[in-house]
């Protein structure tokens, strides 16, 4: 049986294309860090989905959960990195990406990421979308919950704590959904304060961006990489155990069906109710 999902994973690429090879002021081991390093393992539902769409090139090259405008340097945390989070110079001086490199980057690795998006929803019985990443334990300087502990579980519908709209917005799917996947993780995850709906994330670009283009539902999920990475430096960042991987991976695809059972169940319900 396969789950009428579609999972991207945008961030968990590590590689670095030659084009741009030589320009970084970061080592090779802080690109990785500042990637969402195992997530294309820890997301890997294999044939059991609909559709699956991951990247190798590093988001630190090219981030595809980013609207294609501003260029840099206006956004420095857009399409194309000028700081990290923590505030760090991503390029050597004088080797930020000019437009013609940038063209190229995103003809090559930005634009038939999301056409393909939109081609496996057509073709595939998709019904929901489930943006995958991972997240740092506390929230770096330069973002909105710089110095704060974050959850260990993160979902997002560009709502509110609640999975309801804000004034004069959408969310990417109803907040019933997102409510009760929150709900499912929290079966796994206990504690206060360990699953969170849209705080510190509320989604990026592409859920916001394929609901508004095709109307499926999409959420964002958060993964806290305390619970698969024992030690987390710019400079450190030892292989992630794989063990730790292959159980984590296991138990939120048991949440993710367990959530869809009752989505199934309450649609079931709706429809014998207005017979």
């Amino acid at each position: 049986m396969k789950y009428p999902f579609l999972i991207s994973i945008p961030h968990g690429g590590v590689e670095i294309p030659a084009e741009v090879a030589g320009r970084f002021a970061l080592t090779g081991k802080e690109i990785h860090w500042y990637c969402d390093p195992s997530t294309r393992t820890l997301f890997d539902f294999g044939g059991s989905v609909e559709a699956t769409i991951d990247t190798p090139v590093s988001r630190m090259v090219i981030d595809l959960n980013r609207p294609p405008l501003p260029l840099p340097p206006r956004d420095p945390d857009g399409i194309i990195k000028v700081r990290t989070v923590d505030g760090r110079q991503v390029y050597r001086p004088g080797q930020l990406p000019d437009l013609p490199l940038i063209h190229r980057l995103m003809m090559r690795w930005y634009f038939p990421y999301h056409q393909r998006i939109d081609d496996l929803i057509d073709r595939y019985p998709v019904r929901i979308a489930f943006d995958c990443h991972s997240m740092l334990p506390y929230g770096s300087a330069e973002q909105n919950d710089a110095g704060k502990c974050r959850p260990l579980i993160c979902l997002g519908n560009y709502g509110d704590e609640n999975g309801r709209a804000k004034p004069g917005s959408l969310t990417t799917c109803p907040s019933e959904w997102i409510v009760h996947l929150a709900e499912s993780f929290r079966e796994e995850f206990c504690g206060t304060g360990e699953v969170a709906i849209n705080t510190p994330f509320s989604g990026g670009f592409i859920s916001n961006a394929h609901y508004w283009r095709k109307g499926i539902p999409w959420i964002q999920i958060e993964v806290n990489r305390a619970l698969y990475e024992p030690e987390i430096t710019p400079t450190y960042r030892p292989a992630a155990i794989e063990e730790q991987i292959a159980e984590l991976r296991h138990k939120i695809w048991q949440i993710l069906t367990r959530f869809w059972a009752g989505i199934a169940v309450e649609a079931l319900m709706e429809e014998s109710s207005r017979s």
